[in-house]
């Protein structure tokens, strides 16, 4: 799919759909219980998000501590900060996609689906198994000796 639609289906077609449900919602349950739930909702997810970040934290400083690349911990904090974004933005849509994105096992899956080539590349150059490209230099020191 080209970039063009991609963008041009994030930023109109994503708020439209997001008013529509707004206004079908507070059609139901009234403008002000609409506004309440909002809150509420913004509230909730970003007690989950702080807990899910600081969680994410946690195994980044332990894989460091072993002295391993925490690819798979950056990944979810990648994927948490899409959350985050999706949790401020306003509407009932997004925050469902972000309430999802902090279940571990979607972002397991999310982490596979985006992840897993470049998590291969990210380990591969840490642990030296990549193999070089393109012209390697060799430094040293050197010296003359003359035959007597």
């Amino acid at each position: 799919m080209p970039v063009f639609v991609i963008l041009l289906l994030l930023f109109i077609g994503l708020p439209m759909v997001e008013i529509y449900v707004l206004i079908q919602v507070g059609h139901e349950i009234g403008a002000l219980w609409t506004i309440a739930l909002l809150f509420a909702i913004a509230a909730l997810g970003s007690a989950l998000l702080r807990l899910e970040g600081l969680a994410t934290l946690a195994k980044v400083q332990a894989a460091m501590a072993r002295g391993e690349l925490p690819a798979e911990a950056i990944l979810d904090g990648l994927v948490l900060l899409v959350a985050g974004v999706l949790m401020v933005t306003p509407g009932f849509v997004t925050d469902v996609f972000a309430f999802l994105l902090l279940l571990p096992p979607v972002r397991r899956a999310v982490r596979r689906a985006l992840g897993g080539g470049l998590m291969m590349r990210m380990q591969g150059r840490a642990g030296g198994a990549a193999p070089p490209s393109g012209p390697q230099v060799l430094e040293g020191d050197y010296r003359v000796e003359r035959d007597p």
